[in-house]
């Protein structure tokens, strides 16, 4: 299992003070310094957080360090004012990894993958695997890959949304059934040479579930990540603060 750290929520903390407090090149660069696979970032047409320019640096970043790049979003959202449509995007930036999302345009985050049919029937999924290494869809777990068509289509993302729930309210009943149904879909992916990729709500507490199974490739972790960062270093720096002011 790799890593591949999410830089949205540092996007989103910048943009709510409109400066460049945090930084998110000094962030990624931070990261890209480490032992992860890449850094993936979701632009969305609101502009909530990653922006275009964030693209422009993450990718000359990710390049320059020979890491991963890989974008998120919704392959059927178009041009708006300030968003160029998420194919042209990977048409320009060309990813390792494009991650293909059913998220509508004013969705707050992912909650749920794509019907296989309508993968089946994605004619647009051709072009963008042109434009990157792999192409990715995010589907639920327990979804019968048995039934997918689309030749172009070599990864997916196992919404693990459910199985962080089930693992937050401590129902181990629960918690087997969600894991089960992510090893079924995983089984199905590996024999047919796909890469598996899961994410959503993933953390230090629920990731090991994961590990154990030995069939994820790649997990996408970064509300957690700032999340528990803040938890580690909060009184920390509260304390450099203390020892600054009074000397």
């Amino acid at each position: 299992m790799k890593l591949s750290i999410n830089l949205n929520k540092i996007a989103l903390l910048r943009n709510s003070r409109g400066s460049n407090n945090p930084d998110i090149a000094e962030y990624a660069i931070t990261a890209l310094e480490e032992n992860i696979l890449g850094l993936t970032v979701h632009p969305r047409p609101d502009n909530r957080h990653i922006t275009y320019d964030d693209l422009i640096c993450i990718k000359n970043l990710t390049d320059e360090y020979n890491k991963e790049f890989n974008i998120e979003g919704n392959p059927q959202e178009v041009a708006s004012l300030n968003y160029k449509g998420f194919i042209p995007l990977i048409e320009e930036f060309k990813p390792t990894q494009a991650t293909l999302v059913p998220d509508a345009t004013n969705q707050l985050t992912s909650d749920h993958g794509w019907a296989i049919q309508d993968l089946n029937s994605a004619n647009y999924i051709h072009n963008i695997k042109k434009n990157c290494t792999r192409c990715s869809v995010f589907i639920n777990a327990g979804a019968n890959l048995n039934d997918l068509k689309n030749e172009a289509i070599d990864s997916i993302e196992i919404y693990t949304g459910p199985f962080a729930a089930a693992v937050k309210q401590n129902n181990a009943d629960l918690v087997d059934k969600e894991l089960s149904k992510i090893i079924y879909t995983s089984e199905i992916a590996k024999q047919r040479n796909m890469r598996v990729n899961a994410g959503h709500d993933l953390d230090l507490i629920n990731l090991p579930y994961l590990i154990e199974t030995n069939l994820i490739d790649e997990v996408s972790i970064g509300h957690a990540i700032i999340s528990e960062s803040l938890n580690q270093g909060f009184k920390k720096t509260i304390n450099q603060y203390i020892e600054l002011i009074n000397g």
